[in-house]
């Protein structure tokens, strides 16, 4: 809880201390004092959401010396699409990272932008992703074997880390994949405002790529996408080392957090919705729409941020050149103009238009790789593991969420030794 102390007296500026967690933030906090770094909004972040759709959904917030925060639907179509308007070239967080690089292309604008993803999207198309289908279905379930008999794990560090993360290093990076899952804590710090050791863990990123890369220039090649980085022409001239540092960067950053971060989520929600496991055992053809709503209610990726090139107007509030503006894909994916029963997991939805994955020039470039993922370790764990409880209380769980949202640890329990073969539960 965010509280400070005044002599023997403990006050709460949130105004949130014994508040439930279905319970959103204050109308002031809300419009005023937002902080989208606070554990206290990590708790609360989708009623909080609620509520600034309805209340304030273009709010200027005092903190981190000022920034306007996008919650409806419509609007964070608009400010994703307009990047004439809506600049990234200033950065995407608030507030700002101090790196030695810009993570590209997502600190950039079209045409650069688009010149940067030219390099690295064919590598991320379905059919050169659906080549790792099958080893990745090995990977699941050598991860189960290793906690199913034991009826209990902490799901975090025995799954939804070493999974994506793994995998990632091995098919894209073909990279060393003992140093995958630290890297991976690496940069779930880096990416954390305020935290004490991000600076440090920026620069270990950054010096982990900038020698990776170095090395990869000298050997032979293996036709990935870091060949394609590392020997890339930019508009007829050679990629310079920042930005093969800085395509890579982002590489690491965008495929270990999210899947992870999305994994903890659904697993969460497994535990407390048992119905949502049942249905994908019973009906596994139903397991693609399934990880599509999963998607939209828990997706990874919550919120980014621009920066206005030009005065200009939205929802009668006036936003200044120069200003820092925030939006948030997780409230546009649960804005009930756009979603019937916006907060309910279903699947009889005429159209799931979420943007779990962003919209606009910098709409994630692996998609193909997360939904690959998450639709073969969903259908592995939940024909596996059966009778799932969260160990934990919901409101003791601390969430890395910022503009990824994971929570730090999920302990959960299961039937040990999972299912036979022919489907019954073992004794």
């Amino acid at each position: 809880m965010d509280t400070s102390t005044t002599g023997d007296v403990v006050t709460d500026p949130t105004g949130v201390a014994d508040l439930p967690l279905d319970q959103p933030m204050s109308v002031e906090w809300c419009e005023q004092h937002f902080d989208h770094i606070s554990q206290d909004l990590a708790q609360r972040l989708n009623p909080t959401l609620h509520a600034m759709r309805d209340r304030c959904p273009v709010a200027h917030s005092d903190q981190h010396g000022g920034f306007w925060v996008v919650t409806g639907y419509d609007n964070v179509m608009n400010v994703a699409r307009d990047w004439e308007t809506f600049s990234s070239d200033d950065g995407v967080g608030i507030p700002k990272p101090q790196v030695a690089v810009k993570p590209l292309p997502v600190w950039a604008d079209p045409p650069l932008q688009r010149a940067y993803r030219r390099i690295t999207n064919p590598h991320f198309t379905p059919m050169a992703v659906r080549v790792h289908d099958e080893a990745t279905r090995l990977h699941v379930h050598r991860l189960i074997d290793q906690f199913i008999e034991d009826g209990a794990c902490e799901f975090m560090d025995a799954f939804a880390r070493p999974f994506p993360t793994t995998l990632f290093f091995e098919h894209y990076l073909n990279a060393p994949t003992d140093e995958a899952v630290h890297l991976g804590r690496v940069s779930e710090t880096a990416t954390t405002p305020n935290h004490p050791d991000s600076p440090a863990a920026w620069m270990e990123l950054f010096t982990w790529v900038q020698e990776f890369t170095a090395r990869r220039r000298t050997e032979e090649l293996r036709g990935d996408v870091v060949d394609a980085i590392v020997r890339a022409d930019i508009d007829g001239r050679p990629i310079r080392d920042d930005e093969i540092i800085g395509l890579v960067l982002l590489l690491i950053l965008g495929g270990l957090d999210t899947t992870t971060g999305a994994l903890g989520q659904f697993m969460i929600r497994f535990c407390q919705e048992p119905a949502i496991p049942q249905l994908i055992r019973d009906r596994p053809d139903l397991l693609d729409d399934a990880v599509e709503e999963l998607l939209r209610l828990d997706g990874p990726f919550i919120s980014i941020a621009r920066t206005a090139t030009r005065d200009v107007e939205l929802e009668g509030q006036h936003i200044k050149s120069g200003d820092k503006v925030l939006f948030y894909w997780a409230s546009a994916n649960r804005d009930p103009s756009v979603f019937d029963d916006p907060d309910t997991f279903r699947l009889d939805r005429e159209s799931n238009r979420h943007v779990a994955f962003g919209m606009g020039p910098h709409r994630c470039s692996g998609s193909n790789v997360a939904r690959m993922n998450l639709r073969i370790a969903v259908r592995g764990l939940v024909d596996r593991l059966h009778n799932l409880e969260l160990e934990i209380d919901p409101a003791e769980i601390h969430w890395h969420s910022v503009h990824n949202r994971a929570p730090q640890s999920v302990p959960i329990s299961f039937t040990p030794g999972g299912v036979s073969e022919s489907g019954e539960l073992r004794p």
